[in-house]
């Protein structure tokens, strides 16, 4: 995974917005970017449903939070309706994004070898720099830990 005190890769995704996201552009926002395996699975949907539930709290401290797999614009549309998810989440289908942040690794699941987006979470400060990352999450009570770091920026 991408090191803290570095400064973010820039991108440009489509959105659930409706709108491409491009990083750089989103400055001087805080930035929080949650990388997970798959939408409408159920790890994914209960982290997507922990961001969304703070999304006013993220919005009060001025981050903006987005959520980001492989999985096309169209998946995301048809998790984020039947979820009725609030959050953002961005179309990295040719997978660079999640390279260029070291989320794209091998992976064992049941005793098989395989790529994969490994769940992690990226915040970045308000100058483009990584404030602080958390690799390899573990979903309950992540959401709520990464507004409290978001809040002391």
């Amino acid at each position: 995974m991408i090191d803290a005190d570095t400064i973010a890769p820039d991108f440009t995704l489509p959105s659930t917005s409706g709108n491409d996201i491009t990083l750089s552009a989103l400055r001087p926002s805080p930035v929080v970017l949650f990388f997970y395996p798959r939408d409408n699975t159920p790890g994914c949907t209960k982290e997507a449903i922990g961001f969304s539930h703070l999304v006013q709290q993220f919005a009060d401290a001025g981050v903006q939070v987005f959520g980001i797999s492989k999985d096309s614009l169209a998946s995301h549309d048809k998790f984020v309706a039947k979820k009725e998810l609030t959050i953002p989440l961005l179309s990295d289908e040719n997978g660079t994004v999640c390279e260029d942040y070291g989320v794209w690794a091998e992976k064992k699941m049941y005793g098989k070898t395989f790529m994969g987006i490994v769940r992690a979470t990226v915040l970045i400060d308000s100058t483009g720099k990584i404030a602080r990352t958390w690799p390899k999450v573990k979903v309950d009570g992540h959401a709520e830990e990464v507004l409290s770091a978001a809040q002391s920026l």
